[in-house]
């Protein structure tokens, strides 16, 4: 274990000596990490993503689970994301054990996943694939998105992103649905996304689930839904949402 806290430390490091201080006010505006934001508290070292890109190719032959866990700990936003973006290169490459193991260990520590890019770039990729593969757990999902912290329901749309890419749109179906009444922004564009996504594949299964929703869907969550639908479909579609 002490190697492993040593690499992550070396990591950190290695994250800090990229960063750009001049950019941090932008980014914590960005991210609303100011007081009264959804991120408020949150560090920045001001680290573009391709650069922890960079990192992680550079590392993921040494990094275990371990280590990643340990970046997610960090108080430094780009580490975590670093940790998250190793979390995925793992993932891609084990066996079903340590899949199971670093689905496990997103839901552990799906707080420290504390803004839309952590959960964007890790959830779809890790925890959803996991689920898609067994099916006995996918009561996690529900679990999630009837939680009061708005990242874990956060994680629970975007899950479902690795059925969207299978084919399968029911767990999607029924999320967007139970997440109709949800008073977050963040949740009204992740669920209006993964149903846009929904529709690039299937028109007809979210024209149906529009047709029954619509009217009581967030306004947010509605444009986002249907971005790919002609002016004209839009148009009459946001009419149903005003009347």
């Amino acid at each position: 274990m002490n190697s492993s806290l040593g690499l992550a430390a070396e990591l950190t490091d290695a994250v800090a000596r990229l960063g750009a201080p001049e950019t941090v006010p932008a980014k914590a505006r960005f991210f609303q990490a100011l007081p009264g934001g959804y991120a408020a508290g949150d560090k920045f070292l001001g680290v573009r993503v391709p650069q922890l890109r960079g990192l992680a190719r550079r590392y993921r032959s040494q990094v275990t689970v371990d280590d990643a866990e340990e970046l997610l700990l960090s108080e430094w936003h780009e580490v975590r994301l670093l940790g998250a973006i190793l979390l995925v290169e793992m993932f891609s490459r084990a066996d079903a054990l340590a899949q199971r193991r670093i689905a496990t260990l997103m839901l552990k520590r799906i707080e420290r996943l504390n803004n839309w890019d952590l959960i964007d770039s890790s959830i779809p990729y890790t925890l959803g694939p996991w689920l898609y593969r067994n099916p006995a757990e996918r009561h996690v999902l529900i679990e999630l998105a009837d939680d009061d912290l708005l990242w874990r329901r956060r994680a629970a749309v975007m899950a479902t992103f690795a059925f969207i890419r299978a084919g399968e749109f029911g767990e999607t179906l029924d999320l967007a649905a139970k997440l109709l009444g949800d008073p977050h922004d963040l949740i009204h564009k992740a669920v209006g996304w993964m149903l846009r996504e929904v529709g690039a594949r299937d028109r007809q299964v979210l024209d149906t689930f529009l047709d029954e929703h619509a009217p009581s869907m967030p306004r947010t969550m509605l444009r986002y839904a249907i971005e790919k639908h002609s002016p004209a479909e839009r148009h009459e579609i946001l009419m149903r949402k005003r009347k």
